[in-house]
């Protein structure tokens, strides 16, 4: 029997729109699968095999009456708990919102089942989808595959630890400081944080989501392979009046010139020699590959993250500590607490100026790409934390929030990231971060399969003890 779950989902929609194998195969494969490794993990914390083997049964039907199934037929994908899926509960990690179900899907729910994906499971997240590690009151503490002893990120941490392990194809995440990007590299996989506006989204089960999520929060893919990224990032970039946000762009530009720009230490970055060490091995990849690589440093980020706090705590200090205090999570309340230390409350002045400069920065990085199309920066300047390191005390926090700078710089200009896995340090991920100009994902893609073809490819794993 052939073990789908080991496949790109590149391989199996093709597998499955050539009708060589049928999405009902695959689905109680993926499902197989989850069984096995998923109580070692905890990464998804909702599924309904009935439900998936249906969605399976109705793309087969489909098939045999001649219809297009869709570019990714019968791909197994996880989604997030913080996004509506009809019929399940948007828990975000809180007790509070445990029954909190949706009655339809968030647009990139919806973009995933026109595609053809069958959607396997729920994955976990923090409490308020805040942290770069993956533990709620809830659904309980999510595990890295590759090694236990190390966060699996935050807070996508269960798609990542999912997709790494084989439970599923491609992962559904969402990111507003690293969300999608820092469990990708924790987990050694790939994933991408799209420009905003790329992917549309909305929960029909909350509120608006305030000024900075709004220009900041995005959704994304994680995957095992650049392919499968380039696949699934076609198919949630699908239209959807319902996200304002949403912009019609072409997902390829006009040809660049292969320059990169490589940046080891932004700002004063405290990088350490292993990072630098994967940094300048991609570096070494791309101009193996034909590319330019010039050593130069990218314009501002440590203003940009002190902007992006500011928004994001402004607007939870008007309403998300009063849920704060009623889910009474001890996690989410130490990290808001330091939080909060680190960032000063605002006036009406501060708030709007944060605004005003957010174009400033945002024409900076976009003058930089006109010389640099792409750039190449640590995802992280420390290799993956130690799990739940954040709230051993608040100088440990302090130190964390330093070391993930470009994470927490980025969102503010609603640029594209994509972290691409380089290899393994022992058996800890590492891998960097490629940065473009805005709807350039096309650029992000091209120079990360070149790093990925001159490495060893993410394989999917057991989970380590």
């Amino acid at each position: 029997m052939t073990e789908f779950w080991r496949l790109p989902a590149t391989e199996i929609a093709a597998l499955v729109r050539a009708r060589r194998a049928s999405a009902t195969e695959v689905a109680k494969d993926a499902l197989a699968r989850l069984d096995a490794v998923n109580p070692a993990l905890n990464a998804v914390v909702d599924h309904r095999p009935a439900d998936v083997l249906a969605q399976a049964a109705a793309i087969d039907a489909a098939t045999a009456r001649g219809e297009d199934p869709g570019p990714m037929a019968g791909v197994p994908v996880t989604i997030k708990v913080n996004v509506d899926q009809e019929g399940y509960a948007t828990t975000n990690g809180l007790r509070i919102q445990k029954d909190l179900v949706a009655k339809q899907d968030n647009p990139v729910v919806a973009n995933f089942r026109k595609a053809g994906a069958v959607l396997l499971g729920r994955t976990n997240t923090p409490a308020f989808s805040l942290r770069w590690f993956c533990r709620n009151s809830l659904h309980g503490h999510t595990k890295n595959p590759r090694d236990p002893s190390i966060t699996p990120g935050g807070s996508s941490g269960g798609a990542a630890a999912a997709t790494a392990a084989g439970i599923g194809a491609v992962g559904h995440g969402t990111d507003i400081g690293g969300s999608i990007r820092y469990p990708a590299y924790a987990c050694g996989i790939h994933g991408l944080r799209p420009t905003l506006g790329r992917i549309p989204v909305w929960n029909a089960s909350g509120a608006e989501r305030a000024i900075g999520g709004q220009v900041m929060a995005v959704s994304g893919p994680l995957a095992r392979t650049i392919g499968d990224l380039r696949l699934s990032f076609a198919a949630m970039c699908q239209r959807d009046i319902r996200d304002p946000w949403w912009v019609d762009a072409p997902t390829e530009g006009p040809p660049a010139p292969k320059r990169a720009a490589l940046c080891v230490r932004p700002e004063g970055m405290p990088t350490t020699p292993e990072v630098e060490a994967a940094l300048r091995d991609a570096a070494r990849r791309l101009e193996a590959a034909g590319w330019v690589v010039e050593e130069v440093d990218v314009p501002p980020l440590r203003e940009p993250a002190a902007i992006q706090a500011m928004l994001w705590l402004a607007e939870s200090r008007r309403g998300l500590n009063a849920a704060l205090h009623q889910e009474g999570d001890a996690d989410a309340t130490f990290i808001f607490t330091a939080m909060e230390e680190l960032c000063p409350t605002p006036d009406m002045n501060a708030f709007q100026d944060g605004l005003q400069k957010r174009a400033y920065f945002v024409r900076l990085w976009m003058q930089f790409f006109e010389q640099y199309p792409v750039a190449i920066t640590p995802v992280s300047a420390e290799l993956p934390f130690r799990d739940q390191s954040d709230v051993e005390s608040t100088e440990s926090f302090r130190r964390i929030m330093e070391a993930q700078l470009t994470q927490v710089g980025l969102p503010l200009m609603g640029l594209p990231g994509l972290v691409v896995t380089t290899g393994l340090v022992g058996r800890v991920p590492v891998g960097v971060q490629l940065l473009a100009g805005r709807y350039r994902e096309d650029l992000l893609f091209t120079a990360a399969e070149a790093i990925e073809a001159a490495g060893t490819p993410a394989s999917p794993i057991d989970p380590q003890g």
